[in-house]
């Protein structure tokens, strides 16, 4: 059964690279069915805070103390409903021994905030495609694809650029996904998520031949009319499939409507939620996974989507 949904999702779904050699078309296909669950959408949990936010993000007023151990991360990608779980390989390597039925999408670069808002920000390898081929084979864990940011903008772009360019065709030589992540920042950015920056991003991200690019949602007055704006990003990106970061910590019913139009207005190929996720306790956060699911990969509205929380 399973191999008979792989055929007829890449037969009407998937849009395989032309540099994935022949002998590794159906390994991504099967990839990218993992990560997207046969409905051409994704759902990322991103877990790179630990790097890019350091602890901010895990402990501290209105964080649920589970958040504090790097485990809980796990937690929720095993137990709930996600698409691929992001983050870097040493925490994959400390704890995947416990964790062989979630989806990893391995972050290759990373940095901290440590840096100030006068320096432009760069963001260099931590490991290659080749590691992370190499950590798959030996522990027979269910890695799908790679992440690596790009700081548009930065006068150290054309470093994660090119970087970039040689981790998406080596992801793609081994049958892996490709995810960027891209943000305009530097001191030449003067509004990060103004809309023509944004789909500039998308664009960057279809030329690199990314299979999903991660960006903020556009800047506006409320989700829906985010969403709106969102279309020209998601136009220029072409067949690389748009998804948005959650951002800071919100409501679950405004997380969920904001997800909604990005995708149903927006033509977003999915989200990528982090903060909004692992905040919570494991029972609410478990809970919200599967609310986003619902309208990700079921589409469903935000009503029926709710019924999935917690009180």
């Amino acid at each position: 059964m399973y191999k008979k949904l792989i055929s007829f999702f890449s037969r009407h779904k998937i849009i395989i690279p032309l540099t994935v050699p022949a002998n590794m078309k159906t390994t991504f296909e099967e990839h990218y069915y993992q990560a997207t669950k046969g409905a051409g959408k994704l759902f990322l949990f991103a877990g790179d805070q630990k790097i890019e936010h350091l602890n901010s993000d895990f402990y501290g007023q209105g964080i649920s103390p589970e958040s504090a151990d790097p485990a809980h991360l796990f937690t929720i990608a095993s137990k709930g409903r996600i698409g691929a779980f992001a983050t870097h390989l040493g925490l994959i390597a400390r704890h995947g021994h416990r964790y062989h039925n979630i989806n990893y999408i391995v972050k290759l670069n990373g940095k901290t905030n440590l840096i100030d808002e006068t320096h432009d920000p760069m963001s260099g390898l931590l490991h290659s495609v080749n590691d992370v081929v190499d950590f798959a084979h030996a522990t027979h864990l269910p890695i799908v694809g790679v992440g690596y940011t790009i700081y548009l903008g930065s006068q150290f772009e054309h470093h994660m650029l090119s970087q970039a360019a040689q981790i998406v065709h080596q992801a793609h030589k081994h049958g892996l996904l490709a995810v960027l992540w891209i943000y305009p920042r530097g001191q030449a950015v003067k509004n990060e998520r103004d809309i023509s920056l944004i789909a500039g991003a998308t664009g960057v991200a279809a030329s690199l031949g990314a299979d999903f690019v991660k960006v903020q949602p556009p800047e506006a007055e409320d989700s829906s009319a985010s969403a709106k704006l969102l279309t020209q990003a998601c136009a220029a990106a072409g067949t690389t499939g748009v998804i948005c970061s959650g951002g800071s910590i919100a409501t679950e019913d405004s997380l969920l409507e904001a997800i909604h139009n990005q995708i149903f207005i927006g033509g977003a190929r999915g989200v990528a939620i982090g903060r909004n996720i692992h905040q919570r306790d494991t029972i609410k956060a478990i809970a919200l996974t599967k609310a986003i699911a619902a309208i990700v990969f079921d589409n469903a509205s935000v009503k029926e989507a709710t019924k999935h929380l917690v009180g």
